[in-house]
């Protein structure tokens, strides 16, 4: 998900979008642990996409952007 399709969200879709990419971390890294996990790239992406979402919503919260 590009930067850019993050600041057309609103903000109750952006805190869901959040969660559910918290919770697709979780579910990665618990197959990571039990060896099911075939692709070790989708790790860091995941985690830059949280990043992603975390910054416009400070950048919200500051009013910047």
């Amino acid at each position: 998900m590009k930067i850019d399709e993050i600041r057309s969200l609103g903000d109750a879709e952006l805190l869901k979008r959040f969660g559910e990419a918290r919770q697709e971390l979780f579910n990665l890294r618990l197959r990571l642990a039990t060896r099911q996990l075939a692709n070790h790239r989708e790790l860091p992406r995941v985690k830059k996409k949280i990043a992603r979402i975390q910054t416009v919503i400070r950048q919200r919260e500051l009013g910047i952007g």
